[in-house]
């Protein structure tokens, strides 16, 4: 190699170099700049039904708050000392039970025309909203209405709306709010349409309780969680799976649901309430596995 040569090799090496260590700098420094996305500071719930059954709620409330649990969603209990015992237990135990899932709406929906099955589902709300002041509880979840071949969608939305505003009063006096859920009830089908029903209460008492696997059916829960917004005040979590004879309920992280979209729109809205995981029930290692899941997909917790 001639002189000339040396020195033009040595040149391109040279700069060779200085881009590989630019390169280096720059990337470490991007890496440094673009921290990872923090913790969102939603607290992690559970529904007692996917907690043991064989054991007591002393037990069951107790293995929840050890596997990371925070908040625990408890159906409507209408035996009073029974409720009073949960709440006994919920205390001992330090996990809130900070919902109330309502269970009459599905038999007896408010959108029906059946005056004595609509009283039914307003006993059944009452109870529930009395169950949620014992137990310290911020929300009860109820579904709306159920559309069937005798009730037409308008009905729907006009009846149930008239038998929610007779509940505000309680809700009001007991520091309650009802939080209306989107369900397969063929009712309140998209994320604009749910808005405009809550906002039409005109009530801080009426909210929306938003489940991520609900709407997977007929739309993408990242756009609902943006439209619905502030309007959100719980969360339900589970994961739904397309596949070639229809769909499945799955595990979180192994259906259809984009988590890392769904924790974008969480952190837009800044939501800071809970997020209550509503799968089957299990033992104590599939409960730890579910808690250790909400805490990857979700929360962006180690």
């Amino acid at each position: 190699m001639g002189n000339e040569s040396r020195r033009r090799f040595l040149k391109r090496s040279a700069g060779a170099a200085f881009a590989a260590t630019l390169a280096s700098t720059v990337g470490e420094t991007l890496t440094a700049a673009t921290p990872a996305p923090a913790a969102l500071p939603i607290k992690k719930g559970i529904l007692l039904s996917m907690l043991p059954a064989n054991l007591s709620y002393g037990e069951r409330l107790k293995l929840a708050h050890e596997i990371g649990f925070e908040v625990l969603q408890a159906p409507t209990e209408t035996d009073q000392g029974k409720a009073e015992e949960l709440k006994k237990a919920a205390d001992a135990a330090q996990i809130r039970i900070d919902s109330v899932m309502n269970m009459d709406h599905w038999k007896y929906p408010l959108s029906s025309n059946d005056p004595a099955v609509v009283e039914k589902s307003l006993a059944g709300m009452r109870t529930s909203l009395n169950n949620a002041k014992l137990w310290g509880s911020d929300v009860v979840l109820l579904v709306p209405a159920v559309l069937d071949p005798q009730t037409s969608y308008r009905e729907a939305w006009t009846r149930s709306q008239r038998k929610i505003h007779k509940l505000l009063p309680l809700a009001e006096e007991l520091k309650v709010v009802i939080a209306i859920e989107e369900v397969w009830n063929r009712f309140l089908l998209s994320p604009l349409e749910m808005a405009t029903y809550i906002d039409e209460f005109q009530s801080p008492w009426v909210k929306a309780w938003f489940d991520v696997g609900n709407v997977m059916l007929y739309g993408y829960p990242q756009d609902w969680i943006r439209t619905l917004d502030k309007r959100i005040v719980k969360v339900h979590l589970k994961d739904f799976k397309r596949n070639k004879d229809g769909y499945a309920w799955v595990n979180l992280g192994e259906g259809d649901v984009d988590w890392a979209a769904v924790r974008e729109a969480f952190a837009a809205i800044n939501y800071t309430g809970s997020a209550t995981v509503e799968l089957e029930a299990g033992n104590e290692a599939y409960l730890r596995d579910v808690s250790r899941r909400v805490d990857r997909l979700l929360l962006n917790r180690a």
